[in-house]
């Protein structure tokens, strides 16, 4: 475990490495495929811009037939581009209940009579798909209704989750809106030693760094180790970004990525009818991307340097329920820790180089009595790949119970799941307490190697032929950067928008703030609840003097991690039924302010806000009325903060309201834009 680590350097720094000379319209990469994306976009886009975006490709699975009603609801009848959107079937694939059944047969009809495309049951888990098929693809920008599209970022797209609603404006509009979030920067060095793996440097990521400090942000791949990780390890980092907190992923294209892709136009070459393409990764496309490079520039704003000398890494496992827990192998291989259930499941690790090399570990041999294996590939096709090497019956033969190709365990659907009292080995991304199955077992994260190795033995353990690692403490270091001011065009407000927004601050001093405790969960399924006791009820668990104190047209401050846990809508919908029109925090959990957004409640970051706040109140009361008022200039893209009748006056940045989506709070939310949109 990373006891007592100190990082090299934790700091603020106002970025001398090219601050000097940070030009106006200086972007990241990150800033600049959204950029391509943006609809009615004026000038630079800018992290923290709130932009609407008219994405690739959006790919719903399971959740497919929740996003139609929603789709239908809105009064929407046709989709916008029929190309845009991808429909797989991959979460609960093992239920054959009459219910599941219907459910997948909606989806299927659906798509069918809408023309678009199609992936059933078997097929393989959608993220998976997408980058077979090519609908994530370099130089673009594609979303799911699912929280580990970042995975796309593993082939240089960017990817990032969007929630239903979203989803269902795509489909109707062909575009949602989306903040851009702070851009992280991560500087891999050194080269992976024998025996470590792109699993080991996510895991390592995520317990090395585990204050979040990469939370909320589109994380950007850098540096000479880049080179060193194969294209499966990319997919595996990016896709646990997600767990590690990063809203994307994104790895840049190089010379690696592009023979990898040369390799996959040849195979859907031959397995193409004759005298035809495929028509998303063919040559063609593939010159688009060497013609057309899209590179950050070198003086662009991180707000984060991170860095990471892969050369000094060694097997690590998460857990037990917590990927910010991490230790070496060498730690927990000396504990014998004994297990029940080991899997090879999921997006994260179950590709073929991953099978492969858990069929290194395990030819010839058995699992070791009592314990239980479980695989299931990434795709049909990765199946295929496995069975064709001989992989796949190798695993079988040493007694792992083969699924079908889906998500399975990972999210705890079907067969083999943890039990109480038991421990499990897993490939997977998420060992989050009753993830894959009871909150009484166990659950730990690693290599597919490790965990073959693992099932084998009976215990965590390393494959035979490892040694130990003497290396305990690997070589990383974080660096914040603030961001100078840097004058910018003035924000268009639309006539039907307010050209600022003010009211008195009511400060709720209180981080990691749940949905529970501002909208309780005994009321999130009735669903005749009006909206007056939806106000009525609004942080009743939070405290009960907040009904006493706070008044219509009040701004609701909070600290970090606003809006934390469950994604129920009703949390940002009784914050505005009780007349409260905006919300300023340090941070926001990320589904929260989608669901404010998507229901027209404006939220702002505005950390300086929060630090000022502490500094002048200190400890006191769950909820204050401060005296202090805030304002938003719309247009300046500014906030203007009075700190009562005989304090000080400031001013701060703040993203900017573009009038695309400036139209989206005039029409009540996404679902009135949509509405409006289609009646036009």
């Amino acid at each position: 475990m990373f006891r007592g680590l100190t990082l090299y350097a934790q700091r603020t720094v106002r970025c001398q490495r090219c601050f000097a000379s940070l030009a106006a319209d200086a972007q990241t990469r990150t800033e600049k495929l959204v950029q391509r994306y943006a609809v009615d976009q004026q000038g630079k886009v800018r992290s923290g811009n709130y932009v609407s975006i008219r994405p690739q490709h959006v790919m719903s699975h399971d959740n497919s037939w929740p996003v139609a009603m929603k789709f239908m609801g809105i009064g929407a009848t046709e989709i916008k581009d029929r190309n845009q959107v991808v429909m797989t079937l991959d979460h609960d694939v093992q239920n054959k209940s009459e219910k599941n059944l219907q459910k997948y047969a909606n989806i299927e009809a659906f798509a069918k009579k809408h023309g678009v495309d199609f992936y059933p049951a078997g097929r393989g888990i959608g993220h998976q798909i997408l980058i077979e098929e090519g609908y994530a693809f370099p130089n673009t920008m594609t979303v799911a209704s699912d929280s580990h599209s970042n995975m796309y970022g593993g082939v240089g797209c960017l990817g990032t989750p969007v929630v239903r609603t979203d989803a269902a404006a795509i489909w109707a509009t062909g575009k949602t809106w989306w903040q851009v979030p702070p851009v992280a920067q991560v500087v891999l060095t050194g080269v992976l030693p024998p025996g470590v793996t792109g699993k080991d440097v996510i895991v390592a990521l995520c317990g090395l760094f585990n204050n979040d400090e990469v939370l909320n942000h589109a994380v950007e791949f850098s540096g000479p180790g880049v080179s060193c990780l194969s294209i499966d390890d990319r997919l595996s980092i990016a896709n646990m970004t997600t767990e590690w907190g990063a809203l994307s992923g994104l790895f840049p294209v190089d010379d690696r990525l592009l023979d990898w892709y040369r390799g996959r136009i040849a195979r859907k070459a031959r397995e193409a009818p004759a005298g035809s393409d495929h028509p998303r990764i063919n040559e063609e496309r593939l010159s688009t991307v060497l013609n057309d490079a899209v590179e950050g520039d070198c003086n662009a704003f991180h707000a984060k340097t991170l860095s990471l000398d892969l050369g000094t890494l060694v097997p690590y496992v998460s857990g037990p329920n917590s990927v910010k827990v991490a230790s070496t192998l060498t730690e927990l291989a000396a504990q014998n820790i004994a297990i029940n259930k080991a899997y090879l499941v999921s997006c994260t690790n179950a590709r073929q180089s991953d099978l492969s090399a858990a069929a290194a570990v395990m030819r010839g041999k058995k699992l070791a009595p009592g314990v239980e294996m479980y695989v299931a590939a990434a795709s049909s096709e990765v199946q295929a790949d496995s069975e064709s090497s001989g992989d796949w019956q190798a695993l079988i033969a040493a007694g792992a119970k083969p699924l079908p190709a889906g998500c399975g365990p990972c999210i705890g659907l079907g067969t083999g799941l943890l039990e109480d009292g038991e421990v499990g080995i897993s490939a997977t991304n998420r060992n989050f307490k009753g993830r894959m199955g009871s909150a009484k077992a166990l659950a730990y994260l690693a290599s597919p190697a490790v965990v073959a190795a693992s099932a084998i033995a009976g215990k965590i353990a390393f494959p035979q032929g490892a040694s130990p690692s003497t290396i305990i403490q690997p070589v990383a270091s974080v660096r914040n950067h603030e961001r100078p001011e840097v004058a910018g065009s003035v924000n268009r407000v639309l006539k039907s928008f307010p050209e600022r927004i003010k009211g008195e601050i009511v400060w709720c001093d209180v981080d990691n703030l749940n949905t529970d405790g501002i909208y309780p969960g005994k009321y999130t399924y009735q669903d005749d609840i009006s909206r007056d006791k939806m106000a009525e009820v609004c942080m009743e668990n939070y405290d009960t003097n907040f009904q006493q104190l706070v008044k219509a047209g009040d701004i609701l401050v909070g600290g970090f991690c606003f809006g934390i846990g469950s994604s129920r809508e009703q949390a940002a919908v009784a914050i505005l039924a009780k007349g409260i029109p905006m919300v300023c925090a340090g941070s926001f959990g990320d589904i929260f302010k989608r669901n404010s957004i998507n229901n027209a409640l404006l939220c702002l970051d505005t950390p300086y806000l929060i630090e000022r706040l502490r500094v002048a109140f200190g400890a006191g009361p769950a909820t204050r009325r401060t005296g202090w008022t805030i304002t938003w200039e719309v247009a300046r893209s500014k906030i203007i903060v009075r700190e009562g009748s005989e304090g000080p006056t400031w001013e701060r940045a703040v993203g900017t309201l573009g009038p695309s989506v400036q139209s989206l709070f005039v029409e009540g939310g996404l679902e009135g834009l949509v509405k409006a949109e289609l009646k036009a």
